[in-house]
């Protein structure tokens, strides 16, 4: 009786400890709810150097690109980009 018991707790031990070692190659779970999309978004969402810097510009004639311009809007005080207020800087110049 000893001996069944026994081989019957190495068994489950054997099956435990290659589930958990299987479990180990496969990587870090994913919630199903993640679409591609998704995942690849929180894979690229790193920290990064902030790309541009509030240095004083105020006017759309002093940024080079939309991003910049969207940039000054949304982190630099006292800008004069959004005339109407929709959010969206420099229409007529640079954010057609």
């Amino acid at each position: 009786m000893k001996t069944i018991i026994a081989i019957i707790g190495i068994a489950l031990l054997t099956f435990l400890a290659n589930n958990y070692l299987n479990d180990k190659k496969k990587g870090p779970v994913v919630p199903a709810s993640l679409t591609e999309e998704k995942r690849v978004h929180e894979i690229v969402k790193t920290p990064q150097e902030p790309q541009y810097r509030c240095d004083g510009r105020i006017h759309c004639s002093q940024m080079r690109s939309c991003d910049e311009a969207r940039f000054f809007l949304r982190n630099c005080p006292g800008v004069k980009m959004d005339g109407d207020l929709d959010g969206i800087p420099c229409e007529d110049q640079l954010c057609q």
